[in-house]
């Protein structure tokens, strides 16, 4: 089973690059408003008048948000590999008997395919091409790193020894990760395209904002929750709710963060680049928060290292 996993992985490892390549041909073909791509019909919250539309949707589609054959593709192959990963971290988890996360390989796995998953969801409708290729691009990223680290099945550190524990707070932190990542991709996006909307292969910048708060509205109480879990944990394990852990700490200044921009992007002068600077500056505390414990000493560990 663990063999059947580490292989559902390389699957899915190789269509999310065939669906990330794809997806950058459709926004060339979008950038050079070729033919073949098809612009979208505005939504009825689109096309009604005044502010209300602007708050549910951000206007009408752009042609950023147009589809194409190759993007329905991408698409497919995108669920293929988010598919693959998933069935992959199903069976590991029958192996171990517990959430497939006890280990920095499992984990990192994991991590990918919370960014997937929230790719996904997030752009069910296929509007935002460019932030979905982000993403996938930071997944293929942390699945090449996965391919560094080893996969065996190990048993658990001490600390971990709390199967239902382990399974809830951490796949908290893997979907939180994930969605925040997500956020991140309309960050940078946002940034690329400016107040003056640059570039015709991108979302409009208000979309864009709007894009990364609903986001972050999603995985922040998860964040938040993965935190309580945390501590809950760490009085089981360690005898105490805090004890100011590098890992802790880390991720702690993460939720505070994305606090902080939740409330900034609520005041007018926050709104737009300095909030999409807190989301980049965000999704860098949670890389940080994900491998703080590989060049910081604390209770922390993982299997397998």
């Amino acid at each position: 089973m663990a063999t059947l996993s580490f292989y559902l992985v390389v699957v899915g490892a190789i269509a999310l690059v065939g669906a990330f390549a794809l997806y950058v041909v459709h926004l060339v073909l979008v950038a050079q408003g070729d033919r073949a791509v098809t612009p979208r019909l505005a939504t009825a919250a689109a096309s009604m008048r005044g502010n209300l539309a602007e708050q549910l949707d951000g206007g009408a589609p752009t042609p950023a948000e147009s589809s194409s054959p190759i993007s329905g593709i991408a698409g497919a192959l995108a669920i293929a590999a988010t598919s693959s990963l998933g069935v992959a971290l199903i069976a590991r988890a029958i192996v171990v008997g517990r959430g497939p996360w006890g280990n920095l390989y499992e984990f990192t796995i994991s991590f990918a395919f919370g960014i997937c998953a929230a790719a996904i969801v997030f752009d069910r409708k296929q509007r935002f091409t460019a932030l979905s290729t982000i993403a996938y691009g930071i997944a293929l990223a942390l699945l090449a790193y996965a391919a560094t680290l080893p996969n065996v099945v190990v048993d658990l550190v001490p600390a971990l020894q709390h199967p239902l524990l382990l399974t809830i707070h951490v796949g908290m932190a893997m979907l939180s990760y994930g969605i925040f990542a997500f956020a991140f991709a309309a960050g940078v996006a946002y940034l690329l395209q400016g107040d003056t909307d640059r570039y015709s292969w991108l979302p409009p910048a208000k979309r864009l904002d709007l894009v990364a708060f609903r986001a972050v509205a999603v995985a922040f109480p998860l964040f938040a929750g993965m935190l309580i879990l945390g501590s809950i944990w760490a009085s089981i394990a360690w005898s105490r709710f805090w004890g100011w852990d590098p890992k802790e700490t880390s991720a702690l200044a993460t939720w505070l963060i994305y606090a902080v921009y939740l409330h900034a992007r609520s005041q007018r002068g926050w709104q737009g680049r300095p909030a999409a600077l807190l989301l980049v500056i965000g999704f860098i505390a949670v890389l940080l928060t994900y491998s703080g414990n590989l060049w910081f000493t604390g209770l922390h560990t993982y299997s397998g290292l």
